[in-house]
């Protein structure tokens, strides 16, 4: 009909704040999370995956400035009423699990999860509103042992996937000691915790964002508030100014060893039984983790580590990779944290009213897989497959084959599937997929009872500038007999 508007086409986007995985980034994470793994799994801790949907009330409301029950999350309302919403992160749907089936498993009960969590927050450069996680958590033990362990494996899961020893460090603190500071500089009342809660929760975020803002920054937090370059003005904790000197004195706490770190914190949480029980607790973990051989280029106690979830009642830990990567305008920049966690001992307690204690830690996958590539150091094998090209279309059968051979010995391996007729571009296509090797069999190899095979891995060498002389032994291409395709393709990808 005359004057009828065309229908509106679907914009092909990614909606703001999420990504596409391709080829390459699925394979290298997957090889980071199976070596990750292989480490819980020595430690003794089992697998265990949960829906990604979880109700808002088994959630909780733990995520920062959360006002209506769907902030911070993506929620909905079901018809019953019952509000559910994507989970955002891996340790929430641990606890309801632990309550749900608290007579069927074993205590403690130790396990570790992988998998995307959701955040609905304000997306920028490189924060985005779906990630992947990787945790470890063990429920059901108050000892500080668990604690010790839980970062002696972290160090292990960050060398077993590819940062050595000096790269990183795990920082080492506990909620209990800061508490303790916080009641001797009067923010917090042993008698009455809801007091002085929502100051509390801008002191601990402020203090966790140290490494961003700057020690300028975080002092702003703690009095009246801090406006940014963009001029949005964030609300502080209204602390006078001798009681944000004694948080911050706290946060400057760290001395070269960590003896003298918890002589430093007894001395400013002394007046305090809870954040004296808190220095007792950090000894302790320290004495564990030397004992194991877990040294201060390992593992370090440092007060600045709080972190940002107001679940956390004890011993808090962060993972920092120490070496550094240039920035967009090439000055050099530290890489940062990768991973963090902590004890949450009130968490199943909402489900059961029961205390139950746990602790845990989560790996920040995107991050640890960036700070890898960074390096040169991410694992797996990007490497695209074999592609058997098509010379003749009636001989198909044949190209099928070969690629069914190569794959029966182990290899990758795919046949050219588009319009054979411009053999370039089937190279062009091998070249997109990251292929080492082209086999090619014209009617005449046919005949002779040969295959060619073109090293695309030579050919990029050379187009990326790789110096002829230091190639020349190496031939582009060479023809062998089709009986003995498989070997000649592993000798080239050798």
């Amino acid at each position: 009909m005359a004057g009828e508007k065309a229908e509106r086409r679907p914009r092909a986007e990614t909606p703001k704040g999420f990504r596409d995985y391709f080829g390459a980034d699925v394979t290298e994470r997957k090889a980071m999370l199976d070596a990750i793994a292989a480490v819980y799994h020595r430690h003794g801790f089992d697998p265990l995956e949960t829906s990604a949907v979880e109700t808002v009330e088994a959630l909780g409301k733990f995520l920062p400035d959360v006002d209506r029950p769907n902030a911070g999350v993506f929620g909905w309302q079901e018809e019953d009423g019952d509000w559910l919403a994507l989970r955002y992160d891996l340790t929430a749907p641990l606890a309801r699990v632990a309550a749900q089936y608290r007579n069927d498993l074993p205590s403690p009960y130790r396990r570790y999860a992988m998998g995307p969590v959701w955040r609905n927050e304000k997306p920028g450069p490189g924060r985005f509103r779906q990630f992947y996680q990787c945790d470890a958590d063990t429920v059901g033990s108050a000892s500080v042992a668990a604690d010790a362990e839980i970062c002696a494996m972290l160090a292990d899961a960050l060398e077993a996937v590819g940062i050595p020893r000096g790269d990183y460090v795990v920082r080492v603190n506990n909620r209990k000691v800061l508490n303790g500071v916080m009641e001797v500089a009067g923010v917090l009342d042993p008698a009455d915790p809801a007091k002085f809660a929502h100051e509390r929760g801008i002191v601990l975020r402020a203090i966790d964002k140290l490494d961003r803002l700057g020690t300028e920054g975080v002092r702003a937090l703690l009095g009246e508030g801090r406006r940014d370059e963009s001029g949005d003005f964030t609300k502080g904790a209204g602390l006078g100014e001798e009681q944000a000197g004694i948080v911050m004195g706290f946060m400057a706490a760290k001395r070269d060893t960590g003896a003298e770190t918890v002589a430093r914190l007894r001395i400013l949480a002394g007046p305090s039984a809870l954040g004296v029980e808190g220095v007792d607790e950090l000894e302790t973990i320290a004495s564990l983790l030397a004992a194991q051989g877990y040294g201060s280029d390992r593992i370090v106690i440092d007060p600045s580590v709080v972190r940002g979830l107001g679940y956390y009642t004890g011993p808090v830990f962060e993972a920092e990779l120490t070496f550094t990567i240039p920035d967009e305008k090439g000055r050099p920049r530290q890489f940062g944290s990768v991973a963090g966690g902590g004890r949450y001992d009130d968490l199943v307690k909402r489900f059961t009213g029961q205390s139950v204690p746990a602790t845990g830690v989560s790996i920040g996958v995107d991050r640890l897989l960036a700070a890898l590539r960074a390096k040169g150091r991410s694992a797996g094998d990007s490497a695209g497959p074999v592609v058997v090209t098509v010379m003749d279309r009636d001989r198909m059968a044949d190209y099928m084959a070969m690629a069914t051979e190569l794959r029966g010995a182990g290899l990758r391996a795919e046949v050219y599937l588009g319009n054979p007729k411009n053999f370039g571009n089937q190279l062009k296509y091998a070249d997109k997929r990251a292929s080492p090797v082209a086999v090619i069999q014209g009617s005449s190899e046919a005949e002779k009872g040969t295959v060619i095979l073109k090293d695309l891995i030579l050919g990029a060498k050379i187009a990326a500038g790789a110096s002829l002389e230091e190639w020349k032994q190496r031939p582009a291409q060479v023809e062998v007999p089709r009986a003995g395709l498989v070997a000649a393709v592993r000798q080239m990808l050798a």
